[in-house]
């Protein structure tokens, strides 16, 4: 399998060959279960199409707590099946399917209560590791250790001496998101599907009952076109019941969104060599490494406003202040926040009125004939919920067709960059010494595009301008700019500031002195105009605005309407 660049090239080509040819599978929705449908469905043989109306990840599934885990917590409800099937899937992603992109990630567990807390917490900590040995997928991640006060606060010397009598430690695994989104996409179009984003469903053609495909509106030049497809399948997250509608049919079940926000703040903020998992009065609080950063998070309430951007308000953020300086020495302040995200849990409606007790698990349905819809879920089992929405589809297409498709492989499928990426890894000094660039930079390329990372050294080869760091952030380089355009898929700033890199999250001033330089960067792949290239900065910076404006406000609906203050670059009408 040879790469495929998401170029600008590529995707007229996905799409011309889309309005021309009848699809096998149309997936809608470019978030982790929809891209992983398209992987799963061209790995079976089949032609398919993907669209997504934004970017690839720009909603759910690039504002996740960034984790690939069983879900410690769910073993409190007793939802054995869900762990024991996200251990599995996190040991895939380790050792198999995205070594560049998955790694491990170690967690302190501060115990408060004496004798009766360590024995149940450490019980089921010791539960999460029986549960990852008996999936044959551990290797790689340490058992968990119990661990005396002055062992605790040698490992988190931040941690207040009183706010604990010992702790537990142990391992999970972590990803950034948008990235691994992203792979997945670019992983599918190298084995054949129809990749595209910026393109909008905006009606479902009918047959009768039947679902025979999409018309769909192309938001980058505007014309609209039909897509023909056997199947279709519904992967829009929090956006399922609005897609479903489409066919005035809401489907077999109800999704609800739930909000997660997150604050990120400088490493040297918080001294612990480990991340943190703290308890709190509805649900647990992460504390989470990342890079020269921390990610603290999550909330969990229920969200009915704007699902393209939500909003975090003031007292969400003061929420996860004064619940994590339950346990800090010193504790942070406003000041010490260098971003801020949200993002919307699709969860299945249930009867509880607490969205942290509905259910992760998802559902897959023909809700109509010839329409897939698939919902529900946790970023970690994407593999398995594109799988399952497959699988159903596949019944359609066997059923009309008279013909077999083979079963799902992608458990042997690895993502792209990931082939030799153990053995590039080992010779990382000699790709320094190549290249010129320091060995740290080498690094954070290999964790970001695994083998890939060659093709942004040759691009450093042939500009070595372009080995510079860029404006504003000294973590990337301006050619992961470039790369991000003409490789990536990125087709605006914020695609680049915000998810090909995390730049809007992990400098104080959240892209605002990055943003010339980069749409510069983009604007010769693009064909951008200088007028383009101000109109995109101009995007930039008032979205920022609004977002920090929104997070001064003191509830969601203040908070909502500050963050509509900023019109999207590409309006979805």
């Amino acid at each position: 399998m040879q790469p495929v660049a998401l170029s600008p090239q590529q995707r007229e080509s996905a799409l011309d060959a889309m309005a021309t040819t009848e699809l096998d599978v149309l997936v809608v929705g470019g978030g982790v279960v929809g891209a992983g449908c398209a992987l799963d469905a061209v790995t079976r043989g089949l032609d398919v199409g993907l669209v997504e109306a934004r970017d690839f990840a720009s909603g759910t599934s690039s504002r996740s707590s960034k984790l690939i885990h069983g879900g410690l917590r769910y073993l409190e409800m007793l939802d054995f099946a869900l762990v024991a099937e996200a251990l599995q899937e996190r040991g895939l992603l380790i050792q198999r399917l995205a070594p560049h992109l998955v790694r491990p990630v170690p967690f302190l567990y501060p115990l408060r209560g004496r004798v009766w807390e360590r024995v149940y917490a450490g019980a089921g900590v010791a539960l999460y590791d029986t549960l990852a040995v008996l999936s044959g997928r551990s290797r790689g991640l340490p058992r968990h250790k119990h661990l005396s006060r002055r062992q605790a606060l040698r490992v988190a010397p931040s941690l207040r001496k009183d706010s604990l009598i010992g702790a537990l430690q142990y391992y999970d695994a972590q990803v950034d998101d948008a990235r691994h989104t992203m792979f997945l996409a670019r992983t599918a179009a190298a084995y054949g599907a129809h990749v595209a984003s910026r393109t909008r469903v905006v009606d479902f053609l009918r047959e009768g009952e039947r679902v025979c495909g999409a018309v769909v509106h192309d938001l980058e030049s505007g014309r609209r076109f039909e897509v023909r497809a056997r199947q279709v399948v519904n992967s829009t997250g929090v956006w399922t019941d609005d897609t479903q509608s489409l066919v005035d049919e809401r489907g077999q079940f109800k999704v609800r969104a739930s909000k997660g926000i997150h604050l990120v703040v400088p490493k040297d903020r918080i001294r612990s060599e480990s991340g943190m998992i703290l308890r709190t009065e509805k649900s647990v609080l992460f504390v989470i490494p990342w890079g020269r950063h921390w990610i603290i998070g999550t909330t969990d309430t229920d969200w009915e406003l704007d699902k393209a951007h939500p909003a975090a308000s003031s007292s969400d953020i003061d929420y996860l202040l004064e619940h994590v300086n339950e346990v800090l020495a010193t504790p942070l302040t406003r000041a010490d926040v260098e971003g801020v995200y949200a993002g919307l849990r699709p969860l299945l409606h249930g009867e509880s009125a607490a969205t942290s007790k509905l259910s992760r698990e998802h559902a897959v349905a023909h809700a109509v004939p010839g329409l897939v819809v698939v919902a529900g879920g946790k970023y970690t089992t994407y593999r398995v919920m594109a799988k399952d929405a497959v699988d159903e589809a596949v019944h359609g297409l066997e059923a009309s067709q008279a013909l077999r498709v083979p079963a799902s492989c992608t458990e042997d499928v690895p993502l792209l960059g990931a082939e030799g990426y153990d053995a590039l890894w080992n010779s990382r000094h000699r790709l320094a010494e190549r290249s010129g660039l320091h060995l740290v930079r080498v690094e954070h390329l290999l964790h970001r595009y695994g083998t890939l990372a060659r093709e942004v050294l040759a691009l450093v080869e042939s500009d070595p301008s372009l080995g510079e760091p860029l404006e504003g952030t000294d973590d990337y380089l301006r050619a992961e700019v470039v790369y991000a355009v003409t490789h990536e898929g990125a087709r605006h700033l914020d695609d680049v500031l915000t998810r090909r890199t995390r730049i809007s999250i992990e400098t104080f001033h959240r892209g605002t002195r990055s943003a010339e330089e980069t749409a510069e960067l983009m604007a010769e792949p693009l064909g951008w105009s200088p007028d383009q290239v101000k109109l995109e900065v101009e995007h930039y910076l008032q979205r920022v605005a609004a977002e920090r404006e929104s997070q001064q406000m003191p509830d969601d609906q203040t908070a909502d309407a500050a963050r509509l203050g900023a019109p999207d670059v590409v309006p979805l009408s």
